[in-house]
């Protein structure tokens, strides 16, 4: 996209086309407006059209230009916070209903993909946090605990067992949830795009919003050629927020994350390596993803950006760490590779906003935007169709509160990303 080869790498070189769209031009009028092409966005909309809703939906660039045409791909259940400490921050009753909606998320994915046949190279077989050493494994046993306690599908498997499921013995254990799985992220997307349409919104690209205004109980979102006018507004750019709202993405710290993907490998190699399909990362700090497409490439990502010195040390560091991890691999090269930014909040939780009269926002997912951006634009939709009231929301409304030292963190997040990977798999 943007002729940048960076941006969304093999998912851009192996997605279904996208639906043909425009720009806005001259006046539109619609019942609910949306910015913003990724899964919140596109779930709400979507959801709102099936409901009957003139619901029209404009972006910056491209359907997926944002996190979900960049992602590794792994739709996961709940946030990275453990089930109690979630707990904990919102309290009993608000902390128990965002962790069996979030616990529901990718059971949605898997409904939307079915009713309305996205191809998207759907696995729903689980996915496997693989465990570090004793301490990783400490913890994923904890939440196994969590996680089992409120009766959820995942087991925790001792070292022999993750070997089997991983293919390597690299890991000292790991968690398999089975609610979970994978997609082609950027397909997914754009199927949601063309069930959108199909099911009667509209949908506007290359039409960024660049200034919004209420005037008469209705917004006006300027674009460059043209003027969005509805009552009710979704925000729904998250971590790609740019120009009008700008506190949502001041609220947010960017954490740099790429992926690497080889040529498809040989049949008898990749079958040795997560013969299952599941997709997986594990528990480092400076953690590590991987996971196969429909054509047996092998996606391996971190944290990182590639860009400067860090598209070099980066991929150094990927060939050092699949050939400890999977040496049957044999020579490593890299066919496509790409990287975005994750919106990161202070405290691992996504937020839910009412940013004035009639515009509302879900943001913050912290990397895990596939099944909670879906699950949220369901919820989205039922709240602005008055189905569900403020109390059946899985978020409270709260106010954005900028992070203290935002540039610096995230200058160090990309640096520190560098020099933990200079250093990794050298001996």
């Amino acid at each position: 996209m943007l002729n940048d080869p960076h941006s969304h790498g093999l998912w851009e070189m192996t997605a279904p086309p996208a639906p043909r769209t425009g720009a806005v031009e001259g006046q539109i009028r619609a019942e609910v407006a949306i910015i913003g092409a990724g899964y919140t966005g596109l779930s709400t909309a979507l959801h709102l059209a099936e409901r009957g809703v003139d619901v029209t939906l404009i972006e910056a660039v491209e359907i997926g230009y944002g996190a979900a045409g960049r992602n590794v791909g792994l739709v996961n259940a709940g946030m990275w916070v453990m089930p109690e400490d979630l707990v904990a921050t919102l309290g009993e009753a608000q902390g128990n209903r965002l962790i069996d909606f979030l616990g529901e998320g990718p059971a949605h994915v898997w409904d939307l993909i079915r009713r309305h046949d996205i191809a998207c190279e759907a696995n729903h077989v689980g996915t496997l946090h693989a465990a570090v050493g004793d301490k990783g494994q400490a913890e994923l046993a904890e939440r196994a605990r969590q996680w089992q306690a409120r009766g959820a599908p995942v087991r925790l498997l001792g070292k022999a067992d993750a070997a089997a499921m991983l293919g390597t013995d690299y890991y000292s254990g790991a968690l398999l949830d089975e609610r979970a799985g994978t997609i082609q992220p950027l397909a997914y997307a754009r199927g949601l795009a063309h069930a959108v349409l199909r099911a009667g919104g509209r949908i506007y690209t290359t039409s960024p919003a660049t200034a919004v205004a209420r005037e008469d109980g209705q917004w006006h979102i300027q674009t460059p050629k043209g003027t969005l006018i509805a009552p009710r507004v979704v925000l729904a750019t998250d971590a790609y927020t740019q120009g009008i709202m700008p506190e949502i993405r001041t609220q947010q710290v960017h954490l740099p994350y790429f992926n690497l993907a080889t040529p498809p490998l040989p049949d008898d190699v990749a079958a040795s390596i997560l013969p299952g399909r599941q997709g997986a990362w594990d528990t480092k700090e400076v953690l590590s993803s991987f996971r196969f497409d429909a054509r047996n490439r092998l996606v391996f990502g971190s944290v990182g950006a590639l860009r400067g010195t860090g598209g070099s040390v980066h991929a150094a560091w990927a060939r050092r760490m699949l050939r400890r991890i999977f040496p049957q691999i044999g020579p490593i090269t890299f066919e496509a590779e790409w990287y975005g930014k994750i919106g990161m909040t202070s405290d691992n939780l996504p937020r839910f906003h009412r940013l004035d009269d009639g515009m509302f926002a879900f943001c913050g997912y912290n990397g895990r935007g596939i099944a909670p951006g879906t699950a949220f634009g369901r919820c989205l939709a039922a709240y602005l169709c008055h189905e569900i009231g403020d109390e059946d929301l899985p978020l409270q409304p709260s106010t954005p509160q900028a992070v203290p030292l935002r540039p610096l963190r995230e200058a160090w997040y990309e640096a520190g990303a560098q020099l933990v990977h200079l250093a990794e798999a050298r001996f």
